[in-house]
């Protein structure tokens, strides 16, 4: 069966507006019950970030796991690879974290993990979809699940990123670390100040709307400017779920996901420690690949989402991967794509080579990358089928070869398009990348008059 709520992240949307709103919510914590409560104590553990939201959605999810008889664990704001590394440590059936990622704050959604802190198969998030359309039944009320709070949650995810670091400590080190009023504002600085850095941090007074609003990963101006006025080493940059991070040199100049994965592969090479290929996405800049190809580094794309990337990693043996926007996973270290032990992985690197950021990302050489989110109404995938939009993407395509490359592909977590192209010259990219999102433009135009009509 095909999956009608479950996207490419889990489920998210607009808040109040389905599939997020409160009876939504209720009755897929039941369906995620019925499924992951087959066996008798069966228990899950749910986490959030910091939307006001989230208060919405634990306590319906929370009322949907009672019916169906599992207990609850509640974790409060923590990011998701705390949740996913929690889920595995506690033995429970299966982690839960209320999140919208780098979404704003009317935005949320609902991504689970399986006991083993991985995110669920195909198969079992189908099955969940096939509890959402029977009537929700309850367990009789001495068989009702019962909800608790784990109070060293937070602790115990700080000792786990500590100890996925390698090296001696981060003394002599300035960092400023932007938590993007989101998830991991509390457990980020500690984490680094405890492994002896200096650090200062902003994006750390959430008030429920603010998270993602002109801080964290999609909006770096204000680390890049701190990064330069505290003259720190290195800036990081966190998205409002915690599992991606982008980075600030010295210099104030943005690191990106291909150029971590560049540092992150090229030092695992060095230590004699990288196996199977690297998996960056097609969004990977060609930069990297023809970086990969001079250290005679295995190197394979797969579509856009780390659940593809890891998919990729394990059938290839390999540990490192990533996506641009962040998004790092390094299964010698953790099982999903974790922001805080990324940065970490980057510190290190630093330390044991002895060089600078700006050192390290110098041997990858980037081609000018534009990338436009063209916005639509409906069934963003059913815009690539218009004609119009199919001719101009093949005019930019012969145009571009031999120099660049066009990626076009509806977004799985949000109603828009990406049109992204790569070339030799920015001007290029410009112009064909423009020349693309028009024909979505007017293809999403033409459907909107029509559906008015």
């Amino acid at each position: 069966m095909s999956r009608q709520f479950f996207g490419t992240d889990g489920i998210r949307g607009r808040v109040g507006q389905a599939p997020m709103t409160p009876e939504f919510a209720l009755k897929l914590g039941w369906a995620a019950g019925c499924v992951f409560g087959r066996t008798p104590g069966a228990r899950v553990l749910v986490g959030k970030d910091t939307r006001r939201s989230g208060y919405l959605f634990e306590s319906a999810l929370e009322a949907g796991f009672a019916a169906a008889g599992v207990e609850t664990c509640l974790l409060g704001p923590l990011p998701t690879p705390a949740v996913a590394y929690l889920t595995r440590a506690y033995r429970a059936r299966a982690g839960v974290v209320i999140s919208a990622s780098h979404n704003p704050h009317f935005d949320n959604g609902v991504k689970f993990f399986s006991g083993e802190g991985d995110k669920l198969s195909d198969a079992v998030e189908e099955e969940i979809e096939s509890y959402l359309g029977r009537d929700l039944n309850c367990v009789p009320p001495e068989a009702m699940g019962r909800a608790r709070r784990i109070d060293d949650a937070q602790g115990r995810y700080i000792e786990f990123c500590k100890g996925a670091f390698a090296g001696e400590s981060l003394r002599g080190l300035k960092l400023v670390v932007d938590c993007a009023n989101g998830a991991a504002y509390r457990v980020a600085p500690l984490v680094f100040d405890e492994l002896g850095a200096q650090v200062t941090a902003i994006g750390v007074s959430p008030n429920g709307l603010n998270i993602n609003e002109g801080c964290g990963s999609t909006h770096l101006d204000a680390l890049q400017a701190a990064v330069l006025a505290h003259g720190a080493d290195l800036g990081v940059a966190l998205d409002g779920d915690g599992d991606r991070c982008l980075l600030v040199r010295a210099d104030g100049a943005v690191v990106d996901g291909d150029e971590i994965l560049f540092v992150l592969a090229r030092e695992r090479q060095r230590t004699g420690s990288l196996r199977g290929p690297v998996v960056g996405t097609v969004m990977s800049n060609f930069g990297l690949e023809r970086a990969f190809v001079e250290l005679d580094i295995p190197f394979e794309r797969a579509a856009v989402g780390d659940r593809h990337v890891l998919e990729r990693l394990r059938a290839g043996n390999g540990i490192v991967g990533g996506e641009t926007s962040g998004h790092t996973i390094c299964l010698d270290r953790a099982r999903t794509g974790d922001g805080i032990i990324t940065a970490l992985q980057v510190l290190e690197a630093m330390a044991s080579s002895g060089q600078t950021l700006a050192q390290l990302v110098s041997g990858m050489s980037k081609l000018p990358q534009v990338l436009l989110n063209v916005p639509v109404s409906g069934r963003a995938r059913d815009v690539l089928d218009v004609a119009g939009v199919r001719a101009a993407a093949e005019a930019v395509e012969a145009n571009l070869v031999g120099r660049g490359r066009l990626l076009l592909r509806a977004s799985g977590t949000e109603p828009v398009v990406r049109v992204m192209v790569e070339a030799t010259e920015r001007t290029v990219a410009i112009e064909a990348a423009e020349q693309v999102a028009d024909s979505v433009r007017a293809a999403a135009a033409v459907r909107e008059t029509a559906v008015a009509i």
